[in-house]
């Protein structure tokens, strides 16, 4: 199923480089910003933008890091912005598998590794063992 809109769990030049590649093959963009980002470039370069970490929906205003790191945040915008798929750049929440299967189980494209990869990878005895196995040289 071709994607049609990708919401980027990130921001600055991280984002905007999505946003770029997504534009080059007629994908829309939705943009995510914490209140101390509201004027930063990456929410005005995305089709689309939506403010995250504050809000009558949450029980308390969460902080610039912790409102990109909020999971529920993130696919609340993917819904309410009517994204198929969403990016998470890198940094952030770009090597968390819970993420990657969140996204997965609301109906989402998570674009980036499976999150069986994301485990074997993010621990480096694993990463080593499984790299020896594939005769890749370590």
């Amino acid at each position: 199923m071709p994607i049609s809109k990708i919401l980027v769990a990130n921001r600055s030049e991280i984002a905007i480089r999505v946003f770029r590649a997504a534009n080059e093959l007629g994908i829309k963009t939705v943009a995510i910003w914490a209140e101390e980002d509201k004027l930063a470039l990456h929410r005005f370069k995305a089709d689309e933008s939506y403010q995250v970490g504050r809000g009558p929906h949450l029980d308390r205003d969460l902080g610039p890091i912790e409102s990109y790191l909020s999971i529920d945040e993130v696919i609340r915008v993917a819904k309410l912005s009517g994204a198929d798929a969403i990016h998470p750049g890198y940094g952030f929440l770009s090597e968390n598998a819970r993420f990657a299967e969140i996204v997965q189980a609301h109906g989402l494209t998570f674009i980036g590794p499976r999150p069986e990869h994301i485990r074997m990878m993010g621990d480096k005895i694993t990463a080593k063992t499984t790299a020896q196995e594939l005769g890749i040289p370590v």
